[in-house]
Parts: C-alpha cells; structure tokens; sequence
C-alpha cells in the first residue's frame, strides 16, 4: 500500500529532544532548547519518501508527488522542522548576509557556506505574485554575499522570480545541450578525419552561441581515430553565452542552475535553512540549529516535479479565448500591434517567442547526465538514495499538468496548463527568450562578479508572465515594464533604442503586448 513518512508523525523524542549549546556572538548564549519545544509542539513538514515513490505505479508516483510538493511549497515550517539557522545572537532568520557573526557556529561557519539567508519560512513566502508559485515584490528581495565581505556595498540583490513551467525550460535546456555537444562530437570527429583544424558555428534553433574551433593535438580531448590515436584541442575563446562545456544553464539571474532540483536545493539551503541531505549529508546539522535531516531526498523529489508540472503562463488573448478575461477591440489591436512592434524592435532576437521541444516528456531524475549529480553534494552515490534515472518519475509537458484544466461549456476539457503540441510529437514552448546569457550594459553591472561570467551579464530573462509580475530586472528596481527597457544596454542598446524611436502610440502597444503576457491558476 503506497504511503509517505509523515514528519509530523515522526516521534520528537527520537529526532528532537536533543538540548545543545553554542557560542554567541558576545560569549557563551544558548541559542534554542527543543525539547520542550518537541513535547508541546509538532513539526509541519509531511515527508515523502524515496523508495515509496520508486516503487508505485508510474502514474500514482507522479501524482503523489505532485501533490506532496504542492503541501511543502506552502508548508510554513517551523523549529522543529529545522527552518532557520543559527544566524548568531538567538536570531534564527536574517534579510541580510552575517559574515561578521564567525563565532563557532554561528553564520559565517555555517556548512556548506551561505551567500545569504535564510530568510522564509515558506516557499510561497516570497514566490506569490499574483498567486502562489508567481514572483516577489521588493519585499521579498535576497541580499547576497557570497564573498562574506560582511560590507553592504558589496552585497548582491535579487528579485524572486516565478515558478511556472520550469519543467519546460528544463527540457528546452537538455535538447538544446545535446545539440550543441552533438555539434561538438561532430567537429572532433572531422578534426580526426581531416587531420585539419575546423570550426563550426554553434546554432541551435536559430539562437546563435558563436564558434567552436578544434585542432589536432594539443592537451584536449583524446579519442582513437582512423589511423590510430587522435587527440582534439578545442577552443572556446568564441563561445557566447554560454559555458565551455555546452550546458545550457537556464536557471538564476545568471544562468547557473541546470535543473530543477539543483534550484530546489540551493532555495532549500539558503532561504529557508531546510538543509537537503543531499547536500550536507545524512545526521549532519550544517547550520547549528539543532535539527539534521531537514528535506529528505524524497522531498527535493516531490519538490522537483510539483515545480516541473506547474502549469506554464498563458496570455490575455487566449484566455479572452476561454471567456475568462475581458477584451474590447481595441485592446486585442493594441496587443496585435504591439506584437509585431516587439519583433520589429528586434526585441524578439533575444527574447525569442516561439521555441519547440522535440520530446515533451520531463524525468526526475533526469535522463540527461548534465541534469543529474554523477555524485550528490554530500558525497553520495545517488544510487544509494534512490535517485535512478533508470526508475525516473515521468510525466508529459503536453497532457499531464493537473492545473489549469478548464471545463469548456461543452464538456470538454481545455489543458490550459499544459503545452500545446507541435503535431509532430513534441511540444511549443512560447517562453520569450534564448537561454543564453548577454551583456546589458554597465548601468546594470554589479559591484562583483559573482560567478565569472561578467558583472553586467545576465541569462535572458523569459517573458511569458512578465505582465503579471512586476517589479522587473534582476534587483527589482524597475517598477514599470517601460523603466526596464530603458535599462537595457550593452548587447540590448539597439533594441532600446528602436523602442524609444517608435512614437508614443506605438509604445503603448509594445506595453500592451507585454502586459498581455500573464500568469493564471484556475481557484
């Protein structure tokens, strides 16, 4: 009989009646004593557990899942789930990076180290705009500091982004990966034929990520060819956008996350202070509060594939389609004219509308081995755990989404969530961006590189929802969708202005068409 492990289930004697003392900020303090917290209190979280979800029924997994992590997205957890950390001087939440809190145990000793946080007690803390699982105000920011400079002038900030559709852009992510290695394997193996150096542009689905050069020789890649051994150096001093290696990375401001999970765990980490065992390892207490064991691998799972299924966004027009919004004539004209307006902007060369996906079928773990840990953070086999990618959970980005599935006046039913088909076994993915990583200019640089990919560059963030979801850019300082496309440099000056050059009308339009581009979840 399928069943999860409830963590309010489970006996506070055994896991939490534990009293530990760590050193404050000031001197000795004790920070907090769950013990009696145990006795008078429960934990919130409901667990799910691996081995159960691997042994239902493929279906029964997906759904189960599915609706575990729905409840942990919108768990608001407490002490005795671990939520928190010990931030230093009894605090357990902070807006705001401590590296001046060093002492033993306290944020800065914290392990693996935190680059902010945590600063929720809940997903949909900050991830409600206009709904849950949608964007954060201002309100909702992350301060980072991953250099733990402790010097505000350097702190990094981050708007929160929504959660729709991500197991779209996932996918969209693997195919285009495979591509582009595909491209590369193709180019060692005529470097090999040829004995010749060759290049090769790099273009996947019209979006262009530059050269790929290789040579005969060198210290490279090494592979037997035709007439014996043949070794291949390759080039990547003319790759855009994109790393060395060809991964496409679509999630975070700067496009470092491959996958849902790895964003899953990251957010679990440094937001809330739920640390996975995947990442600290099993009975590992990396943030000293006192709790080990906080997210389960079976609930980064459940996690991962309520996130992956969220329904994608949807736009004004077709849900005036559906009668479910509103639209007068001359609203669907300016939305149509702003429309074309947008590509002839050249907007549309980044923000690109329309991109296919050859299988809709999203796995966790991934089928793809660049979207899957080879080894987990904490060192562990995934194997061990349960994480086979032989045994994924499965669904269909085309026909399995269990929201947004409207009840048309005749009966049938309208998969509003899900997305469209292409007729050819795939799917259409109307996302509005390349998945690429671009220059915007210095106006938005940050004070430090992050993550070495430039000060002022950032991954092309995609549109669909952009409408319901202010504020805009990567810190929020754009109130309005106009003040984010006057902030726009760098690779994006023309496009800026060719949108300042339109006349005021015309504007207005391009402004309509954006604010068409929503998020909905049907109540």
């Amino acid at each position: 009989m399928f069943h999860f492990k409830l963590g309010r289930k489970l006996a506070p004697t055994l896991m939490l009646m534990v009293t530990f003392l760590v050193v404050g900020f000031a001197g000795a303090a004790l920070f907090t004593d769950l013990t009696l917290v145990g006795l008078l209190h429960q934990a919130q979280a409901e667990h799910a557990d691996q081995d159960d979800l691997n042994n239902a029924e493929a279906e029964v997994a997906f759904e189960e899942a599915f609706e575990l992590g729905d409840e942990l997205f919108e768990t608001s957890f407490n002490a005795l789930d671990g939520v928190g950390a010990n931030v230093g001087q009894g605090q357990r939440f902070s807006r705001v990076p401590r590296a001046d809190l060093d002492a033993p145990g306290e944020w800065a000793q914290h392990f693996p180290a935190r680059a902010t946080g945590p600063n929720a007690e809940s997903c949909n803390s900050c991830h409600n705009i206009p709904f849950d699982d949608g964007a954060g105000n201002t309100a909702s920011n992350v301060f980072r500091d991953p250099e733990h400079s402790g010097m505000m002038s350097s702190f990094i900030h981050r708007n929160t982004p929504h959660v729709m559709a991500m197991g779209a852009i996932q996918r969209l992510a693997e195919e285009m990966t495979d591509h582009l290695q595909n491209i590369r394997a193709e180019l060692e193996d005529e470097v090999c034929r040829t004995r010749r150096s060759v290049s090769r542009p790099l273009i996947v689905q019209g979006i262009n990520f530059g050269y790929l050069r290789a040579r005969p020789e060198g210290h490279g890649h090494s592979r037997p060819g035709p007439q014996g051994e043949c070794r291949v150096e390759f080039s990547t001093d003319d790759v855009q956008g994109i790393d060395a290696d060809l991964v496409v990375r679509p999630f975070q401001w700067k496009g470092t996350v491959a996958s849902v999970r790895a964003f899953n765990v990251d957010a679990a980490h440094n937001e809330l202070g739920m640390q996975p065992v995947e990442l600290v390892g099993s009975g590992q207490d990396g943030d000293f509060d006192g709790v080990t064991d906080e997210f389960g691998i079976g609930d980064i799972t459940a996690l991962t594939i309520y996130l992956a299924a969220q329904a994608r966004p949807t736009t004004l027009l077709e849900l005036a389609d559906l009668d479910l919004v509103t639209l007068d004539s001359s609203e669907i004209q300016a939305i149509n004219n702003g429309s074309n307006l947008f590509a002839q902007a050249q907007c549309a060369s980044c923000h690109v509308p329309t991109l296919t996906l050859e299988s809709p079928v999203f796995s966790e773990p991934s089928s793809h081995p660049d979207y899957r840990d080879a080894v987990l953070p904490s060192g562990d086999d995934p194997l061990s755990w349960g994480l086979d990618p032989e045994n994924p959970i499965s669904f269909d980005l085309t026909r399995d989404q269990p929201d947004n599935q409207i009840l048309r006046p005749d009966g049938s039913i309208y998969l509003l969530g899900a997305l469209a088909s292409n007729g050819a076994g795939g799917a259409i993915i109307n996302a509005y961006g390349d998945m690429k990583r671009h220059d915007m200019g210095p106006a938005l640089a940050e004070t430090i590189d992050e993550t070495g990919h430039g000060a002022a560059t950032f991954m092309t963030e995609t549109l669909w929802g952009v409408g319901s979801t202010a504020p805009y850019l990567h810190d929020g300082r754009a109130t309005t969708l106009t003040e984010a496309i006057l902030a726009h440099g760098g690779e994006a000056n023309n496009s800026r202005d060719a949108f300042l050059a339109l006349s005021t009308q015309q504007q207005q339009d391009v402004i309509a068409f954006l604010n068409n581009l929503v998020l909905y979840k049907e109540p």
